[in-house]
Parts: C-alpha cells; structure tokens; sequence
C-alpha cells in the first residue's frame, strides 16, 4: 500500500505547490539521508549482513564469502574487497575516456559537450535542444534531454546536487567508486533507441554478448549470445526476453576485437559498446553487473559464469586481518 500511495503522490501532486506532496517528499529525503549516514559507517561484518541478507532473499540460498562460486557472489566479493585504483579510473565517466582514447581511438567516444563541477555552471542557452546528462560517479543519474526548452530546471538542479552530494560507494557498496572526484558530464545526444552490446569478459577475452533492443524504461528485451551470435539458453528475470531472430549486427566482429583490447588483462570486465548511425561507441566498463543481484533463469549459467572467473579469495581474509571497516 505504502508503495502504491507513493507512486501516486509522485504521479499526481505538484511537490512545489501541494503542502502534502511536499512534506512526503521531504520527510522521504529525510529518511534517505540518515540511511545514506548509517552506510558510510558501517563495518564490514554489517556490510555482509546486509548484502547476505538480500541476496538469500533473491536468490534462495546463502551468499559464501569464504568460498564463492556463481558469478553473482564473486561480483560481491570483489566489490567490497578488492577496490583497485585501475577500477576506480575506469568506474569514472569522465577519466575513462581518456583511456579508452589511449586504447582504442577517441572515435569510439560519444562527443562530449561539457563537464562541470556543480549544476550551477550548466550555461543551457549554449547547449543544442537535445543532450544527455550524467554523472560520472554513480549509475542511474542519465536524463535523456530531447528538448531543452521542457525541461524544469528546478528538479533537475535538486536531482543533481543531490546526486554530487554523495558517494555512490555507499549506496550499494560497490567501493571502487568510492574515490571518484564527481562531475557532470553532457553528451551529445544519440537518440534512445539504440541496440546495445554488452561483452562479457573472463580472464582476458570475451565469452558472452548481452545483447538489449528497444527504449530503456519502454520496451526493451534482452538476449545472450556466445562471440559466433548464437542465441543462448538462458535470460535474466529482471528483463524481458526478446522473442524474435536478431540478426547479428554487421559490426559484431569490430566490436568483439575492441571488447578483446578492452579487457586484457582483467580476470573480469563487462565491456558495453553502442551502434549508433552506423559507428561503435563505448558505453561503459563495468565490473559489478547489476551490483551482484542479477539472477539467471536458469540457475545454472550463474555457476557456469562463476567458473569462468579465476578468483583469488584470499583478499578479502588480508583485508578483514588489516581493518574492519572500507
């Protein structure tokens, strides 16, 4: 009930103008902020309480810390317990793409139009009517802007400043973010409805293709492919599977050789390229895919990507021995 009274108020109440709307909104900030604290100090025996506890109630079964198999409890593992300054650089939005210039080419970037240290230095009348928006220290802050001049500036300067206002580490404990010096970045627009093509990678070279069509939050379906772009028999049950026969892009090989220069030398790297107007461009380089708490259907593939990741769990035993806190 509590969810449904929410997405009403969010839906049907102007949070500027309607007393209630606006003191739900603020008792809710209230609220997330202590829980943002309460993160930022918590130790990691309270950590792992927390993470085990979710992920028992997603995936049926205790997450081992001690020895982890499936690729979901080593994704858990190696984000609170092995936070490498190279991941950091690559987690960042911004400092990634000079190493993806260094590697690959500045071809392979989506333009970028600008970079700020707060939302008060956006000058918008200088900014074409579309962009996109972001921040280069967390995930889930894009705004796909298709007309600049709709835009409420109001929410969005408070989505922002909220968002530059905190680390991003704590908010799912993936700690590699956690040194990120935050910035806004705006893109050049390259629409919304653009397939992308998410590499897989174990111990230098990819494996799988993850592969989403359609428009994110409207209609998009997923599909696994191995690198000949054969369809896979398994999806994830958080997405919905796409139905029909894709036929393999006509760029697939340049993409699986630029995932293959991406990825050398990590045990593991997911590697997301986009085709937009006929050019591949990097998306991101991801190393905590769906934080640990995406599920496979079936099961299985969870363990058979598990077994792909040389994983040396000794880490976390030195680090638990040095300190009890990230």
């Amino acid at each position: 009930m509590l969810g449904r009274a929410a997405e009403f108020i969010r839906k049907n109440l102007n949070i500027k103008n309607n007393p209630v709307s606006r003191a739900w909104h603020e008792a809710r900030e209230r609220r997330n902020q202590k829980e943002y604290e309460r993160r930022t100090q918590m130790t990691y025996a309270e950590i792992e309480a927390e993470i085990s506890k979710r992920y028992e109630a997603i995936f049926g079964r205790k997450l081992d810390w001690d020895n982890p198999k499936t690729y979901n409890e080593k994704i858990h593992v190696s984000k609170l317990y092995m936070p490498t300054p190279e991941k950091t650089r690559l987690a960042d939005k911004y400092l990634v793409r000079e190493w993806i210039r260094e590697k690959i080419g500045g071809q392979y970037l989506i333009p970028l139009l600008g970079v700020y240290d707060s939302f008060d230095e956006i000058d918008f009348d200088a900014l074409p009517d579309k962009f996109v928006i972001k921040c280069n220290h967390d995930c889930g802050s894009v705004t796909l802007v298709k007309d600049k001049n709709a835009l409420d500036l109001e929410a969005l300067k408070h989505k922002y400043d909220r968002a530059m206002s905190r680390n991003f580490a704590y908010m799912g404990f993936e700690m590699h973010y956690r040194d990120i010096r935050p910035k806004i970045l705006i893109e050049q627009y390259i629409g919304d409805t653009i397939n992308e093509y998410k590499f897989y990678c174990f111990n230098g070279k990819p494996c799988f293709c993850f592969a989403t069509f359609g428009r994110r939050n409207v209609d998009l379906s997923i599909s696994f492919y191995d690198m000949n772009w054969n369809l896979l028999p398994f999806t994830r049950p958080d997405h919905t599977a796409y139905t029909g026969e894709a036929p393999c892009p006509q760029k697939y090989d340049d993409m699986k050789n630029i995932a293959l220069r991406l990825c050398s030398g990590f045990e593991h790297v997911r590697v997301d390229l986009y085709i937009a107007y006929g050019n591949i461009y990097n998306g991101e380089i991801t190393f905590t895919t769906a934080n640990g708490f995406g599920k496979f259907m079936p099961d299985e593939w969870d363990y058979k990507f598990g077994e792909l990741w040389p994983f040396d769990n000794t880490v976390r035993r030195k680090v638990l021995a040095q300190r009890t806190k990230p």
